[in-house]
């Protein structure tokens, strides 16, 4: 757990030997020692806190004035985002066990009785960017769904990631469990990404959490299994039978009220029924909140917005900017959106249920919303405690992954004495 290291390639052998050891030790934990390892952990982050503070301190202090403000808030932690950190390890505690779930069960006409169980994935690695809470959300998940982690967060958040697992593998060890089953690639030499990323004989799967270079470099590069997302280019249709005020509020939230998370409308598309009454009511509503971007037809209506260039239907903003683009009835929107979104999170503003099913239906969406904001793309609001991302893939899972989704299957087939003829 050093700060540097030599050989990246033997590091992250090392680690990984010890992950595939603790990982064999979860098989059998039990859900109470889980539990309690979580629950420890909470309380480690709380005693903690202002020591943690102040190395995020360090993290923040090292990269303001040369990133944008979006990359400085998902680095920066407060005294309320720690207590959510702690207060997720206790929701994720409080969730059922997936380990040992019984899936399916059926019997064979020979007699033989089989049954299909979750279990843990194994050893997963986790490579994410700037937001140090991910780290304990997915150390978390992990744990609780019988996985051991390694992680490797982005170098600017290291002083944060190291107090963070430490307080994890606090929590393992005061419920006896192996604290090998947290880990963190502990040197910033990219080689070991590289090496990661290639440790078939002890990772099972490799998940990133990040920007659209780390993770077409994961899947270009990696040769054990990964489980992908690309950016949020998020798309919020108004339809022409949208409440206006509504369609305003929702999508104001949508935008702004976290610009540097992945489930952030980026795009707002208008029905050309409603444009011209919509388009000045968001206007104002957004003010010099946000910078709006249109084509052409917008800006006519509102000359507040400025000229949209092609680039911009295309762009993940992560910050205070948001392109509108007015489309010719549902067709048409649902034409544009499915052509330009990286199918993570589209919604439809409407109060006609079956323009919704329509929209919510040809939309192939990791997730698609009505009458939300599409910052509702996230695991702890969908009940999960927590997500270690959310996955636009379509194998395996899809849209947030929690406990569930980071289990596996295999089959108990019983029998008494049955030969096959």
């Amino acid at each position: 757990m050093t700060d540097q290291t030599p050989d990246p390639q033997i590091h992250i052998h090392d680690l990984g030997q010890r992950a595939r050891k603790a990982a064999r030790a979860l098989l059998s934990a039990s859900t109470e020692a889980k539990n309690n390892a979580l629950r420890e952990a909470a309380k480690a982050l709380r005693s903690r806190m202002g020591e943690l503070l102040e190395a995020n301190g360090e993290d923040v202090q090292g990269v303001e004035g040369s990133k944008p403000e979006s990359f400085v808030d998902r680095l920066r932690l407060t005294e309320d985002r720690i207590e959510g950190m702690a207060g997720a390890l206790e929701e994720i505690a409080e969730l059922p066990d997936p380990v040992g779930r019984q899936l399916a069960s059926f019997e064979r006409p020979n007699g033989l009785t089989i049954e299909r169980v979750a279990v843990p994935i194994g050893v997963i690695g986790m490579i994410y960017e700037s937001r140090p809470n991910v780290g304990a959300d997915a150390s978390a998940l992990c744990l609780k769904s019988g996985n051991a982690v390694i992680l490797r967060g982005g170098s600017e958040s290291r002083h944060s990631t190291r107090v963070i697992v430490e307080c994890m593998r606090n929590g393992l060890a005061a419920a006896g469990l192996p604290e090998d089953a947290v880990q963190t690639v502990g040197t910033t030499d990219r080689g070991a990404v590289a090496a990661l990323l290639k440790a078939d004989e002890f990772v099972d799967l490799v998940i990133p959490r990040g920007g659209r270079g780390l993770v077409e470099l994961v899947r270009d590069q990696a040769s054990v299994p990964t489980l992908l997302h690309l950016d949020g280019n998020c798309h919020s249709y108004v339809h022409a039978a949208a409440d206006l005020d509504k369609a305003v509020k929702v999508i104001r939230n949508a935008k702004l009220r976290r610009t540097g998370v992945c489930g952030a409308t980026e795009s707002v598309v208008v029905d050309r029924a409603v444009a011209a009454d919509f388009i000045p009511k968001f206007a104002d509503t957004m003010g010099a909140d946000c910078e709006l971007r249109g084509d052409a037809d917008a800006v006519a209506i509102d000359g507040r917005l400025k000229q949209a260039t092609e680039d911009d239907w295309h762009t993940e903003y992560l910050d205070p900017i948001a392109s509108v683009k007015i489309v010719d009835g549902l067709d048409e929107a649902i034409a544009w959106v499915e052509e330009h979104s990286s199918h993570h999170t589209d919604a439809i503003i409407t109060e006609d249920d079956a323009a919704a099913r329509k929209f919510m239906t040809s939309i192939d969406s990791a997730i698609v919303m009505h009458n939300a904001s599409t910052q509702f793309a996230d695991g702890g609001e969908f009940g999960m405690g927590a997500e270690i991302g959310i996955a636009t893939g379509k194998m395996h899972a899809r849209g947030p992954v929690g406990l569930e989704q980071l289990c596996s299957f295999k089959y108990l087939v019983h029998g008494d004495g049955q030969t096959r003829p």
